[in-house]
């Protein structure tokens, strides 16, 4: 199976404090890719520095074949890498069509048109603030952003932070499409339950370092398993 992203021996500072301690991963194309963890575990640091935006001191990440180790972020977006940030970050003062504007769109399907059709609830509130927004349009927006880079790889830390039930599951659906629409996807997420429904791999971390790497499917199945990696439950959470 060819991997989008490889990523080796990542060892990761904030400052002196030593984050991530020898994390490897393998991201193939065309799947979903989860990492699960608790809290302070070092699971938006690999983003972080998946993406360019806290470089590793050590080690190496190639994407789609290329070294990318020492790449700025906006040579990785250019490879087609979309990043959906922890927190949002839409700009509270444009509208939304504003917003969508701002990425330089790459060729391909997604366009602002398109957009308005997988989120019907952007379309309503074009002409709205960001800050006028919910948190789960404030999401939707985000992620609808990083699409109209039209990317190969998309990276989303923690998409359904502080989100109601209903929206969490329209947020899952909308990763579970990006699959279906050949982009491979790489999550970050605190919501065991979905992440696991949706995802064909999963990388456990513990501490900044992989504590489990394998089948979503068999983390799923094997609670007792889940619930010494992680602390939570696997109870079973469709998306309907």
């Amino acid at each position: 199976m060819t991997s989008a992203l490889t990523a080796r021996g990542l060892q990761t500072y904030y400052g002196k404090s030593h984050i991530l301690h020898g994390v490897s991963l393998e991201v193939p194309e065309g799947k979903i890719t989860t990492i699960l963890g608790r809290n302070g575990a070092g699971k938006s640091t690999t983003l972080r520095s998946l993406v360019g935006l806290t470089p590793a001191r050590e080690g190496a990440i190639t994407i789609f074949g290329k070294e990318t180790t020492h790449l700025p972020p906006y040579a990785i977006a250019e490879m087609g890498v979309g990043f959906v940030p922890e927190g949002r970050k839409i700009f509270a003062n444009l509208t939304v069509e504003e917003n969508l504007k701002v990425p330089v769109e790459r060729p391909g399907s997604w366009t602002i048109a398109t957009i308005f059709d997988l989120f019907p609830r952007l379309k309503e509130r074009r002409n709205n603030k960001g800050r006028q927004l919910s948190g789960g349009e404030q999401e939707m927006l985000s992620i609808a952003r990083a699409l109209l880079l039209n990317p190969k790889l998309m990276i989303l830390d923690e998409p359904s932070q502080g989100l109601a039930p209903l929206i969490v599951r329209e947020v899952f659906r909308i990763i579970t499409q990006m699959r279906a629409e050949g982009i491979t996807v790489l999550l970050v997420e605190q919501n065991v339950r979905m992440s696991l429904e949706v995802a064909d791999q999963v990388y456990v971390l513990n501490d900044g370092q992989v504590a489990y790497a394998g089948s979503a499917a068999d983390l799923r199945a094997d609670e007792a398993l889940l619930q010494s990696l992680a602390g939570v439950s696997a109870e079973k959470w469709e998306i309907e």
